[in-house]
């Protein structure tokens, strides 16, 4: 078994706060990252456990403008709802922060001026694609095309999630702006790159050789994957309205790249934390005197993440130079939901928030189901009906089973209290002989970030106390042989001890309950596998259910609302899109919206997408530029009759300045046509 240290930094992956959180977040990466803790927490360790919500990624900023709000409404609902969801459900991070909080930008921008005084950074002019409706540079996840490597239709910008090739925008075939639907243009424009091919020799001696055999083959078939393909310059910088400004003159506009900051996330919860809590910060992440001092660093993230925490990261915290490097990132794999993948936008999900209503105080039901089928080194599935069997057949039947038989037995035969065990019988002794193996076992695993392996051990532990009592059966004995009987449920009792150690990192709740029954408080791990937890005459208290049997009727009843989830989309017609935020009828009424005819019309030069309209509005003629070109040739339009919006500001765009808009109607291919009257009417005819 490896050693461990004495201190250790956690951090799971920043949840991005435009959503809510479903259970293949935390199968990737917060359930396992929240075991290691608590297993570390009961050897004394000192650890440091980081997370908090990623406000800057551009998901966000494309919500918000999708509708219509800031994105200052988005996280500040979702982080305050998952926040709380995370509490509820039990993970126990030290400090759950915000990459919005001016700690954080203040922290970011000390980075990024570190690297950029060393000369760190290269700067230079590059093609970017550039939405001209939304007049805007297009951050990577705001483009989305098929994926050069796997032909994966929907992947990003920067990565393609199906293959988890990393890609620049420019790589995409078919590029769509997720602003506006449409095919974005290449515009020039200037950043500050980070030359991470500076850095392929020293990665591939830190990751390649100092990391094989240690990390998760995973995890390490991915980075070799990167580095065999050669590293590229990478921009630390974006042309965005949302994040953390750019410290330097002539960078007005810019913002870091989501990639720099989100990271940094973690240091500025730890900084922020350590002064809530009078603690030193740099203990956490700064290398010391003397190295043997050094925090160990671990992520845990999903595979999406594997490039930015595996490379990225690394490469950003060497060439600063002060802080340490992690260690070990156990990167999850994917958790699929019913024989599909978990979709946020179709809501083919678990959400994390309904489950703790819809099963109230069940919270360890679900840790113990998505522990035990964590996707660790491939996708794994979770069912419903697996989560009922579970539940059922091994927390109810065995562990529960067991709980309840010894404590139950205790108050009928002792009044609740330990009895004092008589001579050790053979069977005892193999008994007591595996009671001392087991803690060793689930630790090996859990420190080896095996925890679906882990968590079979013990259940095997709780199956080992529950088959004790089935093969001695005190309760027969009980009239017969009373001195056989003490000595029986006093070892039963000890495994029931030994349990609340060791389900503590999996079921915290269960172990909180377990502990409250048998009288005690918490012990330390190094106590686990001892035959003399409780002593003789020890007060027990009475027996409660830990687990309740799940019938047959709730799990059709989470089947049924995933059902209904995909006959709604699959009804839904695919020509409409989702309302926009209501408006009050004095909106309505702001807009001037009028019959035009086309009078000339001529593509726009250097577009592909743009026509030139001459409009005849009744109060007018005035120029309008529309984004038809690809639908309608010029000489087709002419003559026809346009709804036009008159009263919106002129906006210059390809030299030209559009006086207005024509409005479309365009179905769920991108197929346009003219929104206009039935019968011809007079230019100028208003709608209303």
């Amino acid at each position: 078994m490896q050693k461990l240290n004495n201190r250790y930094t956690i951090t799971a992956a920043l949840p991005y706060a435009n959503g809510p959180l479903h259970i293949g977040h935390i199968a990737g990466a917060y359930l396992p990252a929240d075991i290691f803790v608590r297993y570390l927490r009961l050897r004394k360790k000192e650890v440091a456990f980081m997370c908090g919500s990623d406000e800057h990624g551009a998901a966000i900023t494309i919500r918000a403008k999708k509708e219509g709000i800031t994105p200052n409404a988005i996280i500040d609902k979702y982080h305050e709802l998952n926040k709380s969801t995370f509490e509820k459900f039990g993970i126990a991070f030290d400090m759950y922060h915000r990459t919005s909080a001016p700690s954080h930008h203040e922290l970011s921008q000390e980075f990024f001026t570190n690297l950029y005084e060393k000369g760190e950074f290269v700067e230079r002019e590059s093609e970017q694609y550039f939405d001209e409706e939304f007049n805007q540079f297009l951050a990577d996840r705001y483009i989305t095309g098929k994926c050069p490597k796997c032909g994966n239709e929907g992947a990003y910008g920067d990565q393609c999630e199906k293959c988890g090739s990393s890609l620049n925008p420019t790589d995409l075939i078919n590029p769509v702006s997720t602003l506006s639907g449409k095919t974005p243009i290449i515009k020039s424009t200037k950043h500050w790159f980070l030359p991470l091919d500076k850095y392929q020799e020293w990665m591939e001696q830190w990751l390649i050789e100092g990391k094989k055999g240690k990390w998760k083959s995973n995890v390490y078939g991915q980075c070799s994957s990167w580095l065999k393909q050669g590293l590229q310059p990478r921009a630390m910088t974006r042309d965005l309205d949302w994040g953390v400004d750019v410290p330097l003159k002539g960078a007005e506009g810019k913002k870091l790249y989501v990639w720099l900051d989100a990271p940094i996330g973690y240091i500025s919860a730890t900084k922020q934390w350590a002064q809530d809590e009078g603690k030193d910060w740099e203990k956490f992440w700064k290398k010391q005197p003397n190295p043997e001092d050094n925090s160990t660093l671990i992520h845990f993230i999903g595979k999406d993440n594997i490039v930015f925490h595996c490379i990225i990261f690394p490469v950003i915290l060497h060439a600063h130079g002060d802080y340490i490097l992690p260690e070990n990132v156990p990167a999850n794999e994917f958790l699929n939901l019913e024989g599909d993948k978990l979709s946020t936008s179709r809501n083919w999900a678990v959400w994390l928030h309904e489950y703790l209503k819809d099963f109230p105080g069940q919270e360890d039901v679900l840790r113990y189901a998505l522990a035990a089928t964590l996707p660790e080194t491939k996708d794994s599935e979770f069912t419903w009906k697996d989560f009922q069997t579970r539940n059922n057949s091994e927390l109810v039947a065995i562990f529960g089973n067991f709980i309840n038989r010894a404590v139950v037995l205790t108050h009928k035969y002792y009044d609740g209290k330990v009895p004092e065990r008589g001579e050790w019988f053979d069977y005892d002794q193999e008994i007591l002989d595996e009671l001392k193996g087991y803690p060793d076992l689930i630790e090996e695993k859990i420190v080896n970030y095996k925890f679906r392996e882990a968590l079979a051990h013990m259940m095997e532990f709780a199956r080992l106390g529950n088959k004790y009592l089935a093969e001695t059966e005190p309760w027969k004995l009980q009239k017969e042989n009373p001195e056989r009987v003490k000595t029986i449920m006093n070892l039963a009792l000890q495994i029931a001890a030994n349990l609340s150690i060791v389900c503590e990192p999996f079921l915290p709740f269960t172990a909180t309950k377990l502990r409250n029954m048998l009288n005690i408080e918490a012990y330390e791990w190094d106590l686990a596998g001892s035959a003399d937890l409780l002593e003789a005459g020890h007060q027990i208290n009475k027996a409660e259910l830990l687990f309740e049997k799940i019938e047959d009727k709730t799990v059709e009843e989470q089947v049924n609302k995933l059902e209904e989830a995909k006959k709604a989309n699959a009804g839904a017609s695919p020509d409409v899109e989702p309302m926009k935020e209501e408006i009050k009828f004095d909106d309505f009424m702001k807009m001037d919206m009028r019959v035009g005819t086309v009078l000339t019309a001529e593509k726009v030069k250097k577009s592909n997408k743009l026509l030139k309209l001459t409009i005849d509005t009744g109060l007018d003629k005035r120029t309008i530029l529309s984004g038809i070109a690809k639908h309608f040739k010029a000489e087709e339009v002419v003559g026809k009759q346009v709804t036009v919006l008159v009263n919106l500001a002129p906006r210059p765009m390809m030299g030209e300045v559009s006086e207005g808009m024509v409005l479309m109607a365009e179905d769920s291919e991108g197929n346009l046509q003219f929104v206009q009257p039935g019968d011809k009417v007079n230019p100028g005819s208003t709608i209303s």
